[in-house]
């Protein structure tokens, strides 16, 4: 059975690839979690809609992360910490700790979306890098300072 993927699919292809499925694959799995359609003329025409559609979507996207990012690189975070001997932190600055920092100041980030590369165990300042979109990053500043 000929199918039109409408979502990216790993093993099969991107959106918009007709490709070729076992009957049971295409009736059971694909159609019914809307990952393909039937390869018919009208769904041909429906699928290029939908793609005009996601691509202005993802363009709104892309701006709006971008406007965020540049947003982002002007702030600093400072996140207060308890400290025993030799400026050592108990514990280690964690994703929560900085995106409940951003969120005091206005910015409304997920956790997940920040990255920090080097684990932060002692004071000083460090760059945190926060993915905002697949293509754009923004790096915000983080001061880790005794409570």
């Amino acid at each position: 059975m000929k199918v039109i993927l409408r979502k990216n699919f790993e093993q099969l292809g991107k959106v918009g690839d007709v490709v070729s499925v076992k009957d049971g694959y295409a009736r059971n799995y694909l159609i019914p979690r809307q990952i393909a359609y039937h390869a018919t003329a009208g769904n041909i025409r429906a699928l290029e809609e939908e793609k005009k559609q996601i691509a202005k979507r993802e363009a709104k996207e892309l701006d709006s992360a971008a406007k965020l990012a540049a947003e982002l690189e002007k702030v600093s975070v400072t996140i207060p910490v308890k400290v025993g001997e030799e400026d050592k932190i108990f514990g280690t600055v964690t994703n929560q700790m900085i995106a409940d920092s951003l969120k005091e100041k206005g910015f409304d980030i997920e956790k997940r979306r920040i990255e920090i590369t080097e684990t932060i165990k002692s004071l000083g300042i460090y760059t945190v890098t926060v993915k905002l979109h697949p293509s754009v990053t923004a790096t915000v500043k983080t001061w880790v300072v005794r409570e």
